[in-house]
C-alpha cells in the first residue's frame, strides 16, 4: 500500500480497501489529517459514470470491513460512514473525486449539526445552500456499529424555488448514490400539502425502473381537454386515475424534468409556500430509517 503520511492518493481499489481498515481498526494516528484521495472522476462525468466508478471503491472497502453504519450522500456525492461513539469512518466523494478519513465521532457530528442549525437561507431573496449540507439523505439500516442518539437536522427550504432546488438535488444524488449502497431497491416519499388536504404526490427511484413521479388526480375528469391540461404540464400518462411521468436513465436534464414538475403541479393546485408541504411515507423498500434532511420540507 502506498505511503499515506502525506496523504498521497490511493487509487487502487484494493489498496484504497486496506487504508479504510487501517482507519477502522486503528484510527488514532489519523485524526485530524486531511482526507484522502482514492478515486479521480473523468471531468464532466455523467451521473452513471460517477456512480460506476464510485461502486469499484466501495464495493472493495465494503469487502474488507462489512457494510456501513450509514448509507447516505449529499449533493457533491457520497457520503458513507462506519461509526461508533468514538470513531467515524467516511467514504466521501464530490464532483471530481471520492475520498476516505477518519474524525472523531462527537467533533463531526456537532460540527454538521451547526450547518443544518445555523445555516440557509432567511428569505426567497437568499440564495439557498441544500448543495453544501454534510448530507441530503442518509439511511439507517441497523447495520454494525452504533447509530447516533439524534436524527439528523433538517435545512427548510424558504420558498418553492428553494424546494424545487433541494429536490432536484437530492434526486440527482439517488441517481448516483443509491444503486451502488442499496442495489436494486427503491426509494420513494410522497408530498402532501395542506393547501390541497389528502392528495399525494409520488416521486420514487431505483435502478430496475428509473425516475418515477405521479400525482393523484382520481377526482379530476377524464377527458380530452384534462388530458390536454396535464400533458401540457408535463405529465405522460394517466393510469387508473393517477397522471405519471417516469425516466428510465435518468441524468440531470430528466431529474431537473421531475422536480420542475412536481413543484409546478404543487403550484397549480394552490400552493404557495414550502411551509405547507409534507414529506410522508419516507422509505427505502421498506427497511430500516431513510432521513431526508435536505429536501426542504418536513417529514
Amino acid at each position: 500500500m502506498e505511503n499515506t503520511g502525506t496523504n498521497q492518493p490511493i487509487l487502487m481499489p484494493a489498496d484504497a480497501a486496506e487504508f479504510a481498515r487501517t482507519l477502522h481498526d486503528a484510527p488514532d494516528p489519523h485524526f485530524g489529517r486531511d482526507p484522502v484521495q482514492v478515486l479521480a472522476y473523468e471531468p464532466g462525468a455523467s451521473l452513471r459514470d460517477r456512480r460506476e466508478a464510485f461502486r469499484v471503491v466501495y464495493e472493495a472497502v465494503v469487502t474488507r470491513i462489512g457494510e456501513p453504519t450509514l448509507y447516505g450522500g449529499s449533493a457533491e456525492g457520497p457520503n458513507v460512514r462506519w461509526r461508533d461513539g468514538s470513531r467515524l469512518l467516511l467514504l466521501a466523494g464530490n464532483g471530481n473525486r471520492a475520498q476516505l478519513s477518519v474524525h472523531d465521532t462527537d467533533a463531526l457530528e456537532t460540527e454538521e449539526r451547526r450547518t443544518f442549525e445555523y445555516g440557509g437561507a432567511w428569505s426567497a431573496d437568499e440564495p439557498h445552500d441544500f448543495d453544501f449540507l454534510p448530507y441530503a439523505w442518509q439511511l439507517d439500516r441497523s447495520g454494525p456499529g452504533e447509530r447516533p442518539i439524534e436524527q439528523p437536522g433538517s435545512r427548510m427550504a424558504s420558498s418553492l424555488e428553494h424546494f424545487e432546488s433541494a429536490l432536484k438535488l437530492l434526486l440527482a444524488a439517488w441517481v448516483e448514490q443509491l444503486p451502488v449502497q442499496v442495489g436494486e431497491d427503491w426509494a420513494s416519499f410522497c408530498v402532501t400539502s395542506g393547501a390541497d388536504r389528502g392528495r399525494q404526490l409520488l416521486v420514487s427511484f431505483s435502478l430496475a425502473d428509473g425516475l418515477h413521479v405521479s400525482i393523484d388526480d382520481r377526482d379530476g375528469e377524464d377527458s380530452p381537454e384534462r388530458a390536454q391540461l396535464m400533458q401540457s404540464r408535463g405529465w405522460q400518462t394517466r393510469d387508473r386515475g393517477w397522471w405519471q411521468t417516469d425516466f428510465e436513465v435518468p441524468e440531470r436534464a430528466e431529474v431537473s424534468a421531475v422536480a420542475r414538475l412536481a413543484v409546478a403541479e404543487l403550484r397549480a393546485r394552490g400552493t404557495q409556500e414550502p411551509e405547507e408541504l409534507r414529506a410522508r411515507d419516507v422509505s427505502c423498500k421498506d427497511r430500516g430509517e431513510l432521513w431526508l434532511p435536505g429536501l426542504g420540507i418536513r417529514h
